[in-house]
């Protein structure tokens, strides 16, 4: 993970779990009116006791998913953000406590802010891929595999039953895991200097100047098209025949059609390409002769 720092307790945290666990524990009636005040009358004061009251979920929750290397600070604040999304959605008259639904979207929270900073490589959006990533480590002590080293062949399979996925999407995830981001301003070792990033030279043209080109072409088709329809109709025949069909005609094959001997069409065609190349240096320069394929 990029950027990870190790999950202590610090002084804030340690008065934040102080601070929830001396809130008082709501009973049934009072936490369905402070949920009702939100929602009805959207009583700010009700939904800061009611959150208050439930940070001590937070804390749990927090606590569970310390290992994954975040600090408990921004595990508990998205815990919170979970709690007050809980409240913008609750239903007090269906009868739930709001700690039974809270908790879902206080671990939803936490889950998703781990899944989005464990690595600039998103790691998985699906269902099947969350779950694989918060359950692998603990299937596979269930298993009985040890945590340190390659799987098995025999535990990817039993772990893929149980969470009902593919064998492959549990050996993606256990390379995925096991591989941490790496800058690309480490520095590489022995004799080839330089930091990761040098190395990756882009071979491709830059986008401006395909663009650019792209811009530039077009320009030239229109003129090139602008240019022939100078011609005359039988100049017009000849360089659509020669130059422009993918067959091709031979000289011969056009004098037959057009009457005339095969030098005459080359003395047509070549007296075609030349207006068409003047009138296109006239118009652009003499970059737009490049465009004239050469007889």
């Amino acid at each position: 993970m990029s950027g990870r720092s190790h999950g202590i307790w610090d002084t804030a945290d340690r008065q934040l779990v102080r601070q929830s666990m001396e809130m008082p524990v709501l009973s049934h009636e009072r936490e369905r009116q402070l949920a009702m005040a939100w929602r009805d009358e959207r009583d700010s004061q009700a939904l800061d006791e009611l959150i208050r009251s439930y940070l001590r979920l937070v804390v749990s929750q927090a606590s569970r998913f310390r290992h994954y290397g975040l600090t408990m600070s921004d595990l508990m604040q998205e815990g919170v953000i979970g709690l007050m999304q809980a409240a913008e959605r609750f239903e007090p008259e269906r009868g739930f406590r709001f700690s039974t639904y809270a908790g879902w979207w206080v671990r939803s929270s936490m889950q998703e802010f781990i899944l989005r900073n464990w690595s600039i490589v998103r790691l998985g959006s699906t269902a099947a891929q969350k779950s694989l990533f918060f359950n692998l480590r603990r299937l596979r002590a269930r298993v009985g595999n040890p945590v340190d080293g390659p799987m098995d062949d025999r535990t990817r399979r039993q772990i893929a039953e149980i969470l009902s996925v593919k064998v492959e999407d549990v050996e993606n995830m256990e390379r995925r895991l096991g591989v941490g981001d790496q800058s690309l301003h480490t520095l590489l070792g022995g004799d080839r200097g330089g930091d990761y990033e040098s190395r990756l030279v882009d071979e491709r043209p830059d986008p401006s100047q395909v663009i650019q080109q792209e811009m530039d072409g077009r320009k030239w088709r229109v003129l090139l098209r602008q240019s022939i329809a100078g011609l005359n109709e039988r100049e017009q025949t000849i360089i659509r025949e020669r130059r422009l069909s993918e067959q091709g005609c031979t000289l011969e094959e056009l004098g037959m059609r057009l009457g005339i001997s095969k030098e005459r069409v080359r003395q047509i065609e070549q007296g075609a390409l030349n207006k068409i190349r003047g009138e296109m240096t006239t118009r652009m320069g003499e970059d737009a002769c490049a465009l004239m394929v050469r007889g």
